[in-house]
């Protein structure tokens, strides 16, 4: 089993937990009625995907 040899330091840990960070979410435009939502998902407030109907507006 690997048991790793020196103890690692408190700053190396907090530098390698430092790179976790969240990340904004991608707002794209719709074509058809130039709402905002997000990119590859059904538009909400239309209910089209790729120009076409998916799902009946709601």
């Amino acid at each position: 089993m690997a048991v790793p040899k020196k103890k690692m330091s408190r700053s190396r840990t907090r530098r390698r937990k430092a790179q976790w960070k969240v990340a904004r979410p991608t707002i794209s435009r719709c074509p058809q009625c130039n709402a905002p939502h997000t990119p590859h998902r059904v538009c909400k407030e239309c209910g089209t995907y790729k120009g076409r109907e998916v799902t009946p507006a709601s």
